[in-house]
């Protein structure tokens, strides 16, 4: 049976956990396996080598530290956005999911970190920064 090297075209069903805490942040098991090419950068790099070297059917659980996951919260990434800025019908809570649009048309997914009287902290970093990761992979497919 063979075994995924660079370049192959797998299909991986997951389950994507925060390992601190277990909680499941994302998982395939409901719906299509996830295909992708590996060496293609489409993935965080610790997943990637999780799979490399499996075989068929293979299950296994894969540990990522944040550096080969999201990587640390970076402070640089939180600013500060005067309310008068936000469209008049967003009322803005700790959590909630906001897009900004850059100067070259493309959208950045921001959440809202802080809310003051006259004033909000968003958070560009990736929900997952700072977090070691927990995968449960089984590979479905080599094509």
């Amino acid at each position: 049976m063979s075994q995924v090297k660079e370049k192959d075209t797998v299909k991986v069903h997951y389950t994507g956990k925060i390992a601190s805490s277990g909680q499941v942040f994302d998982s395939s098991l409901e719906r299509e396996p996830i295909e992708f090419t590996l060496g293609e950068g489409m993935l965080i790099p610790g997943f990637e080598e999780g799979v490399l070297n499996m075989k068929e059917s293979e299950k296994k659980t894969i540990e990522i530290p944040k550096e080969e996951a999201y990587g640390e919260v970076r402070k640089e990434l939180f600013q500060e956005v005067s309310k008068e800025q936000l469209p008049a019908e967003i009322k803005p809570e700790v959590g909630m999911g906001l897009v900004s649009q850059n100067p070259d048309g493309t959208e950045r997914q921001l959440r809202v970190a802080e809310v003051k009287d006259d004033h909000i902290v968003v958070d560009a970093n990736h929900p997952l920064a700072g977090h070691d990761l927990t995968f449960d992979l089984e590979l479905v497919e080599i094509k």
